[in-house]
């Protein structure tokens, strides 16, 4: 089962991170990229060889009951299908390999090299900075301490909404919009720096 809730749709720059990481799922699950969250969708992909299991089980067993009371509602799935046609036609998928990649990358060479950033890591739009009190045995900060969320909190005064404290931990986490410009990239990483610099030094 390959859970493609938010890898799915195009994220890391494929349409689906199985397929960005050569997996053959018998079951995906979908959701936020499917209408970009213009309307509420969600659903599941189902393989052959599942499906075959499944219908065979419904001839011997009757039908599954699988309908529900907000399932294949047509607001949603209009959204879903004019969602899908922007992402083809505006090239979205590819943007968000390309430019997520520059994302990772000038993340890595500005933030890498810092003191008590322990992690850069990310693949297409997604990106992550993990925060550590001592990067050479990896000690991490006190939960206390809400490292985290002070460096999101000196984002916003910045007027920058691209980043979330994580609940794991001291993880900034990035998922931009897969229509961002290599322009954006360098604004939120310069940003990305001040606010690290104004907490950690």
């Amino acid at each position: 089962v390959a859970d493609e809730v938010v890898t799915g749709f195009g994220r890391l720059g494929s349409m689906f991170g199985s397929d960005h990481y050569g997996m053959k799922p018998d079951l995906i699950t979908i959701a936020k990229g499917l209408t970009s969250a213009y309307a509420p969708l969600s659903g599941s992909i189902v393989s052959d060889k599942m499906w075959k299991v499944l219908e065979q089980g419904t001839d011997e067993n009757g039908p599954i009951g699988h309908g529900w009371t907000y399932s294949a509602h047509p607001i949603g799935a209009a959204a879903g299908v004019a969602n899908l046609s922007l992402i083809d036609s505006l090239g979205l998928v590819e943007n968000a390999g390309t430019v997520g990649a520059d994302l990772n990358a000038k993340m890595r060479d500005a933030l890498g090299g810092h003191d008590h950033v322990g992690d850069v890591r990310g693949e297409g739009m997604i990106c992550a900075l993990e925060f550590v009190k001592d990067k050479t045995d990896r000690v991490f900060y006190d939960p206390a301490d809400k490292i985290g969320p002070q460096i999101a909190a000196k984002l916003l005064e910045q007027d920058q909404i691209i980043a979330r404290a994580m609940p794991q931990g001291d993880i900034l986490g990035f998922a931009p919009p897969f229509c961002l410009t290599t322009q954006q990239v360098d604004q939120i990483v310069a940003a990305t720096e001040r606010a690290v610099k104004a907490v950690l030094g």
